[in-house]
């Protein structure tokens, strides 16, 4: 492989088998057009949001590419009154990610992580590699060996 990102440097640290896969040579923005160019089943491909609730503190969702997060049920899955999406130019230096290339694998710290429940229903999720262009794909156990989430139904 040409290139490793520091999520695929981290799993292989921790001995995690997992898939990879590159699309920096299209011109796929779009988790849908990400799915497309990878021949993937949108809704196994995830995409990594980051939010902010009242409290201030941050939280991080993942949810299918073709889906839209559901502000109310995603601020009940972690106890808030609600929360909102951080701002694009905030999010490198919360995260150490920017916008579109946004992994829950190797955040400048961690942040509390809720993936849809709808994760449950395959063997692997395919999400952000950390840079745009790259997606790794592993199963919600291996995952669990990385970071702590929970699931729950955050989707509209």
């Amino acid at each position: 492989m040409e290139h490793k990102t520091n999520v695929m440097r981290e799993l292989d640290k921790l001995k995690i088998h997992y898939e990879h896969y590159c699309y920096s040579d299209t011109d796929a923005i779009s988790g849908v057009d990400v799915a497309s160019v990878l021949h993937q089943n949108p809704n196994q491909v995830f995409k990594t949001l980051v939010t902010v609730a009242k409290s201030k503190k941050n939280y991080v969702f993942m949810l299918p590419v073709a889906k839209e997060l559901d502000l109310k049920k995603a601020a009940k899955s972690v106890n808030e009154k609600s929360v909102e999406m951080v701002k694009s130019k905030e999010l490198l230096g919360l995260t150490g990610y920017i916008h579109g290339g946004c992994s829950p694998i190797g955040m400048k710290k961690f942040f509390t992580t809720v993936i849809d429940k709808s994760a449950e229903e395959f063997d692997s999720i395919i999400f952000s590699a950390g840079k745009i262009g790259y997606q790794v794909q592993l199963s919600l156990e291996d995952l669990a060996k990385v970071i702590k989430f929970s699931t729950a139904d955050i989707t509209e």
